[in-house]
């Protein structure tokens, strides 16, 4: 089982400058409006979520995680510090 990490925005460009930042890279992602990552570590996804909350005034971009299969949780200022705490108590390793 993976743990995905999907973002969403309305507005093409903005998801792949949010990629572009983020991976410090200049790749074109095509005017993306959604993207999606797999992670065998649940924990190595923290990093993208501390940097979409840390960023999320500068991108129109929504984020949702899904640590379970079929069940996707919206990350949003409010409950970020919470899942991010709660991904380092499920899966310590």
């Amino acid at each position: 089982m993976y743990s995905i990490v999907r973002l969403y925005s309305l507005e093409k460009n903005e998801i792949n400058r949010f990629l572009n930042k983020f991976f410090n890279q200049n790749n074109e992602y095509s005017n993306l409006l959604e993207w999606e990552k797999k992670y065998q570590n649940p924990i190595e996804m923290v990093d993208i979520i501390g940097t979409f909350i840390d960023n999320n005034d500068k991108y129109s971009i929504n984020m949702w995680i899904s640590l379970d299969k079929g069940l996707f949780i919206n990350i949003t200022d409010y409950n970020a510090d919470k899942v991010i705490k709660y991904i380092y108590e499920r899966f310590p390793w």
